[in-house]
């Protein structure tokens, strides 16, 4: 018993303090620590620029997206009428040639058809080196009216397609725009030819095609284009004012079901059909060449 009295006693233990101290202290430590973190805090949020300017910061913030998205729709809108624009503008082209009827023909060639001319074949190639194309009739009822198409028929022309710089035995048709003033053939004329006609027996083909086909009938009709030619004269004139380089008597006639020299071929009863419809007066021409020439 008097060992743990003189234990409770010993001198380098240092005396309890009351309970009552104890807590004081305790609740002055936890105010100085809450103090401690609210001016963490409030230096932190002093520090941060977007915290520091509040909601309207916060709200500029998400409206920067915004406006991004929305400049970024203006410009595909803008785009997008640009696009449209280039479209309509195609297609009032396209609306002005089909007007006019003469699809597949360059501004430039359809500058150079005579504004007098009321009537028009047009012979429009597959490509520059193709042997087949389609000949289609054109009218219109006054001068700088819109072309009509009434008839098309399936047609051929130079074996090695079209040239503008045409020499007599390239097998080439020649492109551009040229009259249509005489005609003639073997056969008599068809009832209501009006272009002055030439039933001759000289219309015989000698030899055979380009691909070793007959030419019987090939000149039973023809109407003279007026390419390298004298205008006035039968289709059978040899005279070529050009000279003979650029050869001559390029005539459009009946088809031999096969490619040309350079001449354009057509069906029998399409070239009776010319016959019968071309008008001296209304200064006939046919129009020749590849697509888009």
């Amino acid at each position: 018993m008097s060992q743990h009295v003189r234990a409770r006693s010993h001198p380098s233990r240092k005396p309890r303090k009351p309970r009552a101290i104890r807590r004081t202290r305790r609740v002055a430590l936890a105010a100085v620590l809450g103090l401690a973190t609210f001016t963490a805090g409030w230096v932190y949020v002093a520090q941060d620029p977007d915290s520091a300017a509040g909601p309207r910061t916060q709200a500029g913030a998400d409206a920067r997206p915004q406006a991004e998205d929305r400049a970024a729709r203006d410009v595909q809108r803008a785009a997008a009428a640009r696009q449209d624009a280039r479209q309509d503008a195609r297609r009032a082209a396209q609306q002005a040639a089909a007007a006019q009827g003469l699809t597949g023909v360059s501004e430039r060639t359809r500058a150079r058809i005579p504004a007098e001319s009321r009537q028009l074949i047009l012979v429009t190639g597959r490509a520059l080196d193709s042997s087949e194309s389609t000949a289609a009739f054109y009218t219109r009822p006054a001068a700088g009216a819109d072309w009509v198409r009434t008839e098309s028929w399936p047609a051929r022309n130079g074996a090695n397609g079209w040239s503008t710089e045409r020499t007599y035995g390239d097998l080439t048709s020649p492109m551009g725009v040229f009259a249509l003033t005489d005609a003639g053939g073997l056969l008599p004329k068809p009832p209501g030819t009006r272009l002055p006609y030439d039933e001759n027996s000289g219309f015989v083909p000698s030899g055979l095609g380009v691909n070793g086909e007959s030419l019987a009938g090939s000149f039973d009709y023809v109407v003279a284009i007026d390419f390298n030619r004298r205008p006035g004269r039968s289709p059978l004139d040899p005279v070529m004012p050009d000279g003979e380089d650029k050869g001559g008597n390029i005539w459009l006639h009946v088809d031999h079901d096969g490619p040309s020299q350079g001449c354009v071929g057509i069906p029998k009863a399409a070239m009776e059909r010319v016959l019968e419809t071309l008008d001296p007066a209304a200064k006939p021409v046919i129009v020749m060449g590849p697509e888009g020439f």
